[in-house]
């Protein structure tokens, strides 16, 4: 007779909680590193209560392949999951550093216009004369950021890193609403 919990019920079981368990992890993890205090404890709490759940119930049918098989899909799909929903809730600052050719005036223009505050310095590439932009600005806006800069210079080189924290600064009304900036000593 075939037993549908331990050949399907407990596989989806297991899939769907290591989706919800890795998922978590993963938010975990980047909620930690962004400063997150009282939140990454919470999910690593859930997370590990999960994770605990899931592994009791392998190990009561500890010869179903099927339910190792669903454990990796879920650990695998939990780990995309975690990576869209960070991707979409796009939280934190990033500082945009572009190096662009002497001329600068339409980039920086159009930031100031657009209320992004911006640091340019002079510099020398291999090539010549540059400018570099500074732009500290919220993961939200970055898209925007990043399109006002290959706007002007489509050939433009960028890089772009995560920010702890900021004191101070200029930016636009509706991102600085969202935009948790720590205020210098």
């Amino acid at each position: 007779m075939f037993d549908w919990y331990l050949w399907v019920g407990l596989p989806l079981l297991v899939f769907f909680a290591r989706i919800a368990d890795v998922t978590l992890g993963t938010l975990r993890i980047i909620f930690t590193s962004r400063g997150k205090r009282k939140l990454a404890p919470l999910l690593g709490f859930v997370e590990v209560f999960i994770w605990v759940s899931v592994i009791s119930e392998i190990t009561r049918g500890a010869h179903n392949l099927a339910a190792y098989l669903a454990y990796a899909a879920g650990f695998a799909a939990g780990t995309y999951i975690g990576m869209f929903i960070e991707d979409k809730l796009a939280l934190g600052m990033v500082v945009v550093r572009a190096i662009l050719p002497a001329n600068t005036a339409d980039a920086t223009l159009e930031l100031r216009a657009r209320g992004y505050g911006f640091t340019r310095v002079e510099g020398q590439g291999s090539q010549g004369a540059v400018q570099l932009i500074y732009v500290v600005v919220s993961r939200k806006s970055l898209a925007e950021v990043i399109g006002i800069i290959q706007a002007s210079h489509p050939n433009a080189f960028y890089t772009v890193e995560e920010l702890r924290s900021a004191a101070h600064g200029v930016f636009p009304a509706s991102a600085s609403s969202g935009l948790r900036v720590r205020k210098g000593k």
